[in-house]
């Protein structure tokens, strides 16, 4: 069993930047992958960034939305898993959720299908003001 918290939303203006962070728990962190995924109101669930677990080299997958303006990076020694957030848009508003999953295969195929994670986060709101 693994829990998420999710923590670092707020309200920011465009063009700025914000750090979500997400704690895990368990001893097994490193052999989950972890995603961020995103939801903004009547709109479904929409994945964001994903860091493949650290058994070997890491890869890291973005949606084409952020690409170039979010990092996802993972802490193993600290159970933790972040999002920096630059260049803000208003379009980024949303709930932002974490998700950890038992995905070892390779492709943002994988990593992006929300179905392939066992734990969420109970999400965090991101507002970016125009």
């Amino acid at each position: 069993q693994v829990q998420l918290v999710e923590s670092g939303g707020g309200l920011v203006q465009a063009g700025g930047s914000l750090r979500l962070s997400c704690a895990a728990s368990g001893r097994t962190f490193s052999s989950y992958a972890m995603g961020w995924f995103r939801q903004a109101p009547g709109k479904e669930r929409e994945f964001v960034a994903a860091i493949s677990r650290s058994a070997f080299s890491t890869y890291s997958y973005y949606a084409d939305s952020v690409k170039g303006r979010f990092t996802i990076s993972r802490d193993n020694a600290k159970n933790t898993v972040y999002l920096q957030m630059n260049s803000l848009k208003p379009e980024d508003t949303a709930v932002y959720y974490c998700a950890a999953g038992s995905i070892s295969a390779i492709g943002i195929i994988y990593y992006s299908n929300s179905a392939r994670y066992d734990y969420w986060g109970q999400g965090t709101q991101v507002t970016v003001s125009s």
